[in-house]
């Protein structure tokens, strides 16, 4: 006997949508569901994470203890703490934010899949979200904004000259370029 499963998706207007499919068409595709459900998470945590309020949070907290941080190899013991209360700090507010848009999620089931894919994820978002898992990513991100409070980072875009790729063609009887005349 055949049975229904739920799985959701967005629309065209980024709403959610139920939709139901017969279990033994998604047996060859198991993997995919938790995909999907991996995908959603990330599409909201990309949209909690551009939004203010989150960005409000992060550089509060940032600031408050960037001047702590130094760019040697060896760690201060107060690291750990600010760590750890980083991460309660950011994960309480994700989560309350996923739970808000999400129905059934679960912060703990996500973290295992992010840290099974860390080696298949890249970009931004997953840079932060390394962040709460990886100490030495969280360090990189204080003493990268120590550097910019500081004035410290390298501006690349001195010196940068902008130019056409397509060349503009004349035409007209004169030479380009006048003739040069020998003394």
């Amino acid at each position: 006997m055949e049975t229904l499963v739920e799985q959701w998706r967005y629309t065209r207007d980024d709403e959610l949508e139920e939709m139901e499919f017969e279990e033994e068409d998604l047996a060859t595709s198991s993997s995919s569901i938790s995909d999907t459900k991996f995908d959603i998470t990330v599409g909201h945590i990309e949209d909690i994470i551009m939004d203010d309020e989150f960005q409000d949070l992060q550089t509060d907290f940032m600031d408050k203890y960037y001047e702590e941080f130094e760019d040697t190899e060896e760690n201060k013991f107060i690291y750990t703490d600010i760590f750890k209360e980083y991460t309660e700090l950011i994960e309480k507010y994700l989560e309350d934010q996923l739970t808000e848009r999400m129905e059934g999620f679960e912060m703990s089931e996500f973290t295992k899949q992010l840290v099974n894919r860390k080696d298949e994820l890249n970009g931004e978002i997953f840079e932060m979200l390394l962040t709460f898992s990886d100490f030495i990513a969280f360090k990189e991100m204080f003493v990268d904004y120590k550097a910019a409070k500081e004035g410290r980072t390298v501006d690349f875009s001195e010196g940068i000259v902008i130019t056409p790729c397509v060349q503009q063609f004349s035409f007209s009887c004169e030479p380009a370029f006048p003739p040069t005349t020998s003394s």
